[in-house]
């Protein structure tokens, strides 16, 4: 009798392996973006400790991962039904974040390897994995895995952070690359390439802290060169560089909508 009853009591959706395969028919793409992920952070790992694999495919597995997940999310964002050849379409597509980090794989697939290129990609992926993995672990029960729980938790209680780290690695890549151009690492035109994709990045919709990294910047170069004993020449070289990179940024034409 108390089996039946707690039967009979138990309304909530159905738990384990079966629930998780349902979860996979009905959501594949999702689902998919999730493998994927998984994917671009073990291939970051494997990079910089090249235990299993070679390093260097390892670093451009990890591009080509990305540039899935950036395609997955543009279809899902754009369906292909309102694909058209128009200034309206491309408009929305460059807003898109996805479409930014899609010409991020594309800008870095002939460029030598390095750790501070996986960096954002690693890190966003890191981020929404763990996010998505919640949702599998939920599938499969309540008490499932809890110490994966506790490292999913530890990582969204990051997630301002991370998403800071992230966007501090695309502004600091920016003079990275054109040290790289200069020494031979990558093409000459790689670092005009990468300056439209930070310019995509400070003007997102759904994702401010590239600008708001930008702006701390300006305030720390600032607060350095006001410092008391500064010598002038230091004072004025971070006062032009503050002025150029002002002058480098896109105009915002609306105040950009918070990340969700």
């Amino acid at each position: 009798m108390a089996d039946q009853d707690q039967q009979a009591g138990d309304t909530g959706p159905p738990k384990g392996i079966p629930a998780l395969k349902a979860h996979v028919i009905a959501n594949k793409v999702d689902v998919a973006l999730w493998g994927i992920r998984l994917l671009t952070v073990l291939c970051t790992i494997g990079y910089v400790i090249p235990i299993f694999n070679n390093p260097v495919s390892a670093f451009y597995k990890a591009l080509l991962g990305n540039a899935a997940t950036s395609a997955l999310r543009l279809h899902q964002r754009i369906p292909p039904r309102e694909i058209a050849v128009s200034r309206e379409f491309l408009t929305r597509f460059f807003l898109e974040d996805s479409a930014h980090y899609l010409f991020y794989s594309l800008i870095f697939m002939n460029v030598a390897p390095n750790l501070l290129i996986l960096t954002p990609i690693f890190l966003f992926a890191l981020l929404h994995a763990a996010s998505y993995s919640l949702t599998i672990l939920d599938t499969l029960g309540q008490n499932s895995l809890w110490v994966a729980r506790l490292l999913i938790s530890l990582v969204e209680f990051q997630s301002r952070n991370i998403l800071r780290a992230a966007a501090l690695a695309e502004i600091v890549l920016f003079p990275l690359v054109a040290l790289m151009a200069f020494v031979g690492y990558c093409g000459l035109l790689t670092p005009f390439v990468y300056y439209y994709f930070v310019t995509w990045r400070y003007a997102s919709r759904r994702n401010p802290y590239t600008r708001n990294t930008f702006r701390e910047l300006r305030a720390l170069a600032e607060r350095t060169a006001a410092r008391p004993g500064m010598p002038p020449a230091f004072r004025a070289a971070i006062g032009a560089a503050v002025t150029l990179v002002c002058r480098m940024a896109p105009p915002m034409e609306a105040a950009p909508e918070q990340q969700q």
